[in-house]
């Protein structure tokens, strides 16, 4: 699904002015998973390859490969003229925030964390809402009324994903289980798809037969586990149903390739500007996938059920609460 915020955004390179695209050197820092994490990192390595297929402007690229680097590559960018910088995850909140102090020249874009300077743009989206849908799907799913979910590093973020499942499989099923599993407690447990597999076989055993893993990399761990025991999975970020076709029940789709297009198309049309901007289920930032590789496990009652719930949480009819609101999953 094409997000509402991006609807005009061929429109907008195809009319963007050279003066401006000779004006910005666009970078991007992605986390330690690195760009080809097959989730978070590469959605946005996705929406830049767009980019410069659609502008010809070429993005300058960091992997750091470890949390003391993060900074230093941030400033090695920003000191070489580099503008606007995408920093890719919550985790660079506060290289970002010495750096973007230091260089008030420069434009930042962090994506997934709140920085309030006059040069950061922050881009946050409402994970919760997605969570909710395929939480729901997964109900719908389920023979076993029990269901799992792995997340990656335990921070208050990847508790949104699982509070917003829970509350979607309850939704659909009241008296259902849901079994939730954190990864670990610092960044590396989103690139540890051994744990991943021995989570997800853990929670099998327990009786689950759907999981979701909202763990960047780890996902691919369970995803396998969930193949080798004939179970179901739910991929998160970018749309990870290809992966194992026949066990991906649907992804829970977080458009940061759609956010890192916009970034620079607005560097690019000189519309930039810092902020704050939270992405949901109404313009676009979050969704559920459905397509070719999973059309098999989606019948045309789950799909209108489906429908229906999202209308009703964009109309407000049903109301989803965010764990990040109050550190709690009351709901």
């Amino acid at each position: 699904m094409k997000g509402v915020f991006l609807a005009s955004a061929t429109a907008l390179a195809i009319a963007a002015s050279s003066a401006y695209a000779a004006d910005i050197k666009p970078a991007v820092v992605y986390d330690q998973a690195g760009k080809f994490d097959k989730s978070f990192n590469e959605g946005v390595y996705n929406g830049i390859i767009k980019f410069t297929e659609d502008t010809g402007i070429k993005v300058r690229e960091s992997e750091p490969k470890n949390e003391a680097q993060v900074e230093q590559n941030l400033r090695r960018l920003a000191k070489r003229g580099y503008s606007p910088i995408v920093a890719v995850g919550f985790t660079m909140m506060s290289a970002v925030t010495k750096v973007a102090q230091d260089f008030p020249d420069v434009e930042f874009t962090i994506i997934d964390a709140v920085i309030d300077l006059p040069n950061v743009q922050s881009i946050v989206f409402k994970e919760h809402e997605g969570s909710f849908l395929v939480g729901a799907l997964a109900a719908m799913a389920s023979k076993t009324d029990t269901v799992g979910f792995v997340g990656g590093m335990d921070i208050p973020l990847i508790r949104k994903f699982g509070c917003g499942y829970e509350q979607g499989v309850k939704f659909v099923t009241p008296n259902a289980t849901v079994i939730q599993n954190m990864t670990g407690s610092t960044g590396a447990a989103f690139n540890d798809p051994t744990k991943g597999s021995e989570l997800a076989k853990s929670q099998f055993s327990k009786g689950a037969d759907v999981v979701f893993a909202a763990a960047g990399g780890t996902g691919i761990g369970v995803y396998q586990a969930a193949k080798d025991e004939g179970k179901l999975a739910i991929g998160v970020d970018s749309n990870q149903n290809h992966i194992q076709p026949g066990t991906m029940l649907t992804s829970m789709v977080k458009r940061v390739d759609a956010a890192a297009y916009k970034v620079f198309e607005e560097a690019n049309t000189g519309t930039w500007k810092p902020g704050l901007e939270v992405l949901g289920l109404s313009d676009g930032g979050v969704s559920w996938a459905q397509d070719d590789y999973n059309k098999g496990l989606i019948t045309a009652d789950m799909k209108a059920k489906m429908d229906d719930v999202k209308a009703k949480i964009i109309s407000g009819e049903i109301s989803v609460h965010d764990y990040m609101s109050d550190s709690t999953c009351n709901y």
